[in-house]
């Protein structure tokens, strides 16, 4: 009995092939941490990275503070230039406007207290010796 490969057509491809194809992770294996990880949802299904994808699927990658929520356009076997892999998907409108929005937010923050780690260096311990002896 001769092996019968399981062969893709042209028209669908490997979720997390095409997340590397379209530039979302720069390798294969991080793009298939995240699938299993939960970050990335096609069709607000939970799925894992062996599952095909066609075009008008819509694909939720969240990395963290941000979710990218796209619908994919077209499939390419190979990783092209930027330019090319944003031709691979639109996204959604108000994906981008809570993108946006989220990335003001962190933005206009405060920086806050800058919490120094460690011992005090030699500096800091003149100034604690000088305040201390002061007394």
């Amino acid at each position: 009995m001769a092996k019968q490969e399981k062969q893709l057509d042209d028209s669908s491809q490997r979720l997390d092939k095409w997340l590397w194809a379209a530039r979302f992770y720069k390798t294969r294996s991080l793009a298939t941490e995240a699938i299993n990880g939960g970050k990335v949802h096609l069709n607000n299904n939970r799925v894992k990275p062996s599952r095909t994808i066609k075009p008008d699927d819509i694909v939720s990658i969240s990395k963290p503070p941000y979710v990218h929520i796209v619908t994919v356009l077209g499939l390419n076997k190979q990783r092209r230039p930027a330019v090319e892999a944003q031709q691979l998907y639109v996204e959604s409108k108000e994906s981008i406007a809570k993108r946006e929005l989220l990335h003001q937010q962190i933005k206009d923050q405060p920086l806050g207290f800058r919490h120094d780690k460690g011992r005090p260096n030699k500096r800091d311990r003149r100034h604690i010796i000088k305040f201390t002896r002061q007394q």
